[in-house]
């Protein structure tokens, strides 16, 4: 019986009752199949126009919307297939015409070569061609319109932006110390992005001129700390969170500044959290990031929504706190803010204040990629200069 004549037929009709005897009748159609995608490909064509044409009826012998093999296939076994036979014979099916692509038509002639006849104009064995003169073999094919003597085309290969290379490295040092990883929407409500923060109306960064507002409660958030609230509230306490992700800020672009950015904001909330962790912690990760031999340096600072308030420098990764051009001869390099979550942050949380503490600490990724590796303008991570994104 021909693999026509078995796709016209019900698996009943074939004798089909069980399970075990589906796979082995669909492995001889994969079988079948194969074999004469084979046998084409090897025969090769005569012309370009022949190429089409065996190509197609090919694909239309089993892709047919009609009078293909796999439409029938579809009717007589899958559709009509009993119950309890239809997950396996679906499964094989599926296998079946994913094998079946290698049969659209595009891919049948990418393969099938032009047959070249020894002619008159093929003289002492030796093909004539654009590229030059190549030498004749009856038993080989050549592709149409394709020269021997060019060389195959090679796609470069992409890499990691630096933005996006730092982010891993920063997420990989804090995974490792237990920290889960958050994300929130980026256009967000001025409460999260604000009242939650302990930030008051009166704060410069809820003027205009610095936040971008979509509507009177509505903005593309300035960081990622209403993250922090969201993730409170989902989850409660003991929490130890990051938040990467894409800021927005009315800043205009240049050395230093951009009106995108990106910023990792981490949060630790548990009882007897004290300042000590949270310096323990940014000077291990700093350690972990710049190198063993760098010294951290907590000045005070303030941020509405954490109290005390903190600013942390390096020492400089380039004159080991030496002083250069890098860090303006002070030896130092400021890179973040940090500080003690403020207990009215907590309350927005859910979070009672009276029985946990936590801290908090912002930074910008795209300042620590500039750190890294010797960027002198923020820019460039945006430009998508392929001679500035190759190096990385």
């Amino acid at each position: 019986m021909t693999i026509e004549e078995k796709s016209r037929k019900t698996l009943a009709e074939l004798g089909v009752a069980d399970a075990a005897a589906v796979p082995a009748l669909f492995a001889e159609l994969r079988e079948a199949m194969q074999r004469e995608r084979e046998e084409l490909i090897a025969r090769g064509a005569g012309s370009e126009a022949e190429r089409q044409q065996l190509a197609k009826a090919l694909r239309d012998r089993w892709l047919g919307r009609k009078n293909g093999i796999l439409a029938y296939l579809d009717e007589s076994w899958l559709k009509s297939a009993p119950k309890d036979l239809k997950p396996v014979v679906g499964r094989e099916f599926n296998q079946l015409r994913q094998l079946a692509r290698e049969l659209e038509i595009d891919r049948l002639i990418r393969d099938l070569t032009i047959r070249l006849e020894e002619s008159p104009s093929v003289k002492g064995g030796i093909v004539k061609s654009v590229g030059g003169a190549i030498p004749w073999d009856a038993k080989v094919n050549v592709r149409i319109g394709a020269s021997l003597t060019l060389p195959g085309y090679r796609r470069p290969l992409g890499s990691i932006h630096p933005v996006t290379r730092v982010q891993r490295e920063i997420e990989d040092i804090f995974l490792n110390l237990g920290f889960t990883i958050e994300t929130g929407p980026e256009i967000e409500s001025v409460y999260y992005n604000f009242d939650a923060l302990n930030i008051l109306e009166n704060h410069p960064s809820r003027d205009d001129w610095d936040t971008i507002y979509v509507d009177a409660q509505t903005v593309l958030r300035s960081h990622t700390s209403p993250v922090q609230i969201r993730a409170m509230q989902k989850r409660g306490a003991p929490l130890y969170i990051i938040a990467p992700g894409k800021s927005y800020r009315r800043d205009n672009p240049d050395a230093t500044h951009s009106p995108m950015f990106h910023q990792l904001e981490g949060l630790a909330i548990d009882t007897d959290i004290t300042f000590a962790d949270l310096k323990g912690t940014l000077d291990f990760f700093a350690k972990k990031f710049f190198g063993e031999k760098v010294r951290t340096r907590f000045n005070p600072s303030f941020f509405p929504f954490t109290e005390p308030s903190g600013e942390v420098a390096v020492s400089c990764p380039f004159c080991d706190g030496q002083g250069c051009r890098r860090c303006k001869q002070s030896g130092w390099i400021e890179l973040l803010g940090c500080g003690m979550v403020h207990p009215e942050v907590l309350r927005h949380g859910g979070i009672d204040p009276e029985r946990y503490s936590g801290w908090a600490f912002g930074l910008g990724i795209d300042r620590f990629a500039m750190v890294k590796y010797d960027i002198n303008d923020i820019q460039l991570f945006f430009q998508g200069d392929v001679r500035f994104l190759e190096q990385f």
